[in-house]
């Protein structure tokens, strides 16, 4: 039966679109309709098209210049606009969509901001009528009053990895062997606001002491065509051997991640997404660490890679001892999620209405 109410979700980065998935078939299955827009930059356009969602693609990533990023912004959220303020939806919905905020808030749409890393920078003035954030995150963390954050167990990669189902092709489709340690690597959010020099450095470091293990085959997942062609320049011989591969298309990646032996990642969905999966994870993202990252690492799920030296001290490389199939059990964090978004969306700006966990 449809609730007769519309929830606009807005696609900003490639880690949204798998998140989103069972959220946007779990509130159509509940009546809900869905407008999704997406944003043409870090592969979330090619994400859309393997997930078949009937989504506009608006706009695209203006690069690292802080000037250049806010003036993206608003263009986007002016491009947005006739698309959205025909029809006005009930509610906007987004994993730190600026643009789908700024536009929300002139026409005076509630919104829900869902976030996981506290020390990503909002808007100075313009703030969401609702943050949503996993339990461990302290309150302190979040810049926004307590009678406005919602809270949810676990972490966002809960929401989808049990749905997940291997496929072992992609090890052929790579031309990986039985007898490789895999490895994926994926390199620091270089055009991120909150991206820190030394995490490149740790990246470097990380493939020189990868490529000194005959065994091993590096996959790598860069964020765009610059920093494609960046690697493929500065360790041709690798890629002329066969050591070093970067898939020539979009592929699934929790697929690769149980695939592979470890992962080596310089941004944290990626990170949790192996920690989620069980499968050996290493960390040289040096950005300020979020408490999601804390709370992996105090147990067991992440290893933090801090200097170059701690390469060969803590990772570990030999073939994992993978199961036939990953646990699929079911975890509360999607539950939680969409009946805080159920709430929101039939309360509007009823704030003390709802409540705080689910």
């Amino acid at each position: 039966m449809r609730t007769g109410k519309t929830i606009w979700i807005d696609l900003d980065n490639s880690p949204h679109v798998p998140f989103f998935a069972p959220i946007i078939q779990e509130l159509e299955s509940r009546g809900y309709s869905i407008r999704l827009t997406a944003r043409d930059a870090f592969q979330v356009k090619e994400l859309v098209d393997l997930y078949h969602f009937d989504c506009k693609c608006i706009g695209r990533h203006y690069g690292k210049n802080k000037f250049l990023k806010l003036l993206g912004v608003l263009i986007r959220a002016l491009q947005l606009f006739p698309v959205i303020a025909r029809n006005r939806p009930d509610l906007a919905v987004a994993h730190g969509s600026r643009a789908q905020l700024t536009l929300a808030t002139a026409l005076r749409i509630p919104t829900l901001h869902i976030g996981d890393y506290e020390h990503a920078t909002g808007w100075a003035v313009i703030h969401p009528s609702w943050v949503m954030v996993p339990d461990v995150i302290p309150a302190e963390g979040i810049r926004e009053p307590g009678d406005r954050i919602l809270r949810y167990p676990g972490i966002k990669e809960d929401v989808y990895v049990p749905a997940f189902k291997p496929d072992p092709a992609i090890r052929r489709q790579l031309s990986l062997s039985e007898d490789d340690i895999v490895i994926t690597v994926r390199p620091p959010a270089s055009e991120a606001h909150y991206h820190n020099p030394l995490s490149d450095v740790l990246f470097n470091a990380t493939i020189e002491f990868l490529s000194r293990n005959p065994q091993v085959k590096m996959v790598l997942l860069p964020r765009n065509q610059r920093q494609s062609e960046a690697i493929e320049k500065s360790w041709p011989q690798l890629f002329a051997a066969g050591r070093m591969i970067i898939p020539p298309h979009v592929v699934d990646g929790l697929n690769l991640i149980w695939y592979s032996d470890a992962v080596i990642s310089g941004g944290g969905t990626m990170n949790r997404e192996a920690a989620a999966l069980g499968v050996p994870v290493y960390s040289i993202f040096r950005g300020k660490t979020g408490a999601v990252d804390r709370y992996l690492s105090a147990n067991g799920r992440l290893v933090m890679i801090e200097t170059a030296e701690d390469l060969p001290a803590k990772v570990r490389l030999v073939q994992r001892d993978r199961p036939e199939v990953p646990d699929g059990a079911q975890r509360p964090a999607l539950c939680a999620i969409v009946t805080h978004i159920v709430n929101v969306v039939n309360r509007g700006r009823k704030k003390s209405a709802l409540p705080k966990s689910v």
